[in-house]
């Protein structure tokens, strides 16, 4: 069955260029005869875009929410094609070379996203920042945190089935939309290729839209924000780590390194180093069940099997027992001071006992507290 194509082009204010991308997009579907159509999802243009689209037979949809994402949702949604393609209006892509993504989309793939650093890009196409630091960096980090083989996360020129688009439910409304689509898209196990494709020297003569330390942070938030693994359980599990091994010896007896003694001082940084992981530890839980339950991350066969093994009573129980841990230590320290007539104590052996048995009381009531909170959360999940 032959599939009907769409491209989708963001526009705000191109009328130096949106002539020649739409003639190149409609030169390959002629060529390949496909039968295709071309939305200028236009954000409030003033240059005469609109006009120039209208003139080549382009379908027109005014966006008003700014935004390249609210742009770039507001075209797709009216496309009519199964395969659609999104690429920016400034002829930085080549819409009459779209070959590789329509036959990997042919092929199965569900999402196809070009690579500029494996298709080559040209003198001047690409800022030095975005070229060596903000892109390679942002990749990484997207490789890194969803377990991802694409190179390029950043590169405008994507294809995809709109069955797999509407599977995704983006909500992003700025330049982080390209970020989301990719994220989302591992994030439902689509199929995804990606493509060499060549970055020209877009065809304007004034400055990009883009922001390169304001766009670039809101990728990087995004990043962190849908990826809570990498932003709070890792950090959680070395600063508990760290914590618990440094405040074992220390509860000991002190550690002496040449001349430095590390002594009850430490001790109470140390301690607090693992409460503040084992906090680190608690966001981590809620936000998974915050982000599950408002469908900005997909539920697991672990997400239920966690639901399943934690509840209300056995938080309460274990954070009870903390506190009781807890209390019989400060007891024991109590008697101490009682043994020397509430006079003048030994610190350096008390604190020993008193910053361990304060911590752990600590820790007991906020496991409680987390067990109603994540009950809490979990009532929506019950439900559903």
């Amino acid at each position: 069955m032959i599939k009907t194509v769409t491209v989708v082009m963001p526009c705000l204010n191109e009328a130096q260029t949106l002539e020649t991308c739409i003639k190149k997009a409609q030169f390959y579907f002629t060529n390949n005869n496909i039968d295709g159509e071309i939305i200028i999802a236009d954000n409030g243009s003033t240059d005469g875009s609109q006009d120039i689209a209208q003139k080549l037979g382009a379908k027109v949809v005014s966006i008003p929410q700014k935004g390249y994402g609210n742009a770039l949702k507001g075209g797709i949604n009216q496309a009519k094609g199964d395969y659609i393609i999104m690429g920016d209006a400034d002829d930085s892509y080549d819409f009459s070379k779209l070959e590789l993504f329509i036959n990997k989309l042919n092929e199965g793939a569900d999402f196809v996203i070009g690579n500029r650093f494996k298709g080559g890009i040209e003198k001047d196409a690409m800022p030095f920042l975005h070229k060596y630091l903000g892109n390679p960096v942002l990749s990484f980090l997207g490789r890194l945190f969803f377990n991802s083989k694409i190179g390029d996360f950043h590169c405008g020129l994507r294809g995809f089935t709109k069955e797999a688009y509407q599977k995704l439910e983006l909500t992003t409304s700025g330049m982080e939309f390209a970020s989301e689509l990719i994220v989302k898209a591992h994030l439902n196990n689509l199929t995804i290729a990606e493509v060499p494709t060549i970055l020209h020297k877009d065809g304007r003569n004034r400055k990009p839209h883009l922001n390169t330390w304001q766009d670039g942070w809101r990728h990087l938030r995004f990043l962190l924000l849908y990826s809570p693994k990498w932003l709070f359980f890792y950090p959680s599990a070395f600063m508990m780590l760290t914590g618990f091994i440094l405040s074992l010896f220390l509860i000991i007896a002190p550690i002496k390194i040449g001349n430095i003694v590390f002594d009850v001082h430490t001790l109470l940084y140390s301690t607090a180093l693992f409460i503040v992981g084992f906090q680190f530890f608690v966001f981590y839980g809620l936000t998974k069940v915050f982000a599950v339950t408002h469908k900005l991350l997909p539920k697991s066969d672990r997400y239920d099997a966690i639901f399943k093994f934690i509840s209300l009573e056995k938080g309460i129980v274990i954070g009870f027992l903390f506190t009781i841990i807890g209390i019989i230590l400060s007891i024991f320290g109590f008697s101490i001071w009682s043994k020397e007539n509430f006079g003048p104590l030994n610190v350096t052996e008390t604190l020993r006992i008193i910053i361990p048995a304060v911590s752990i009381i600590v820790i007991g009531i906020q496991i409680i507290l987390f067990s109603f909170f994540f009950s809490i959360l979990g009532l929506r999940n019950e439900k559903n």
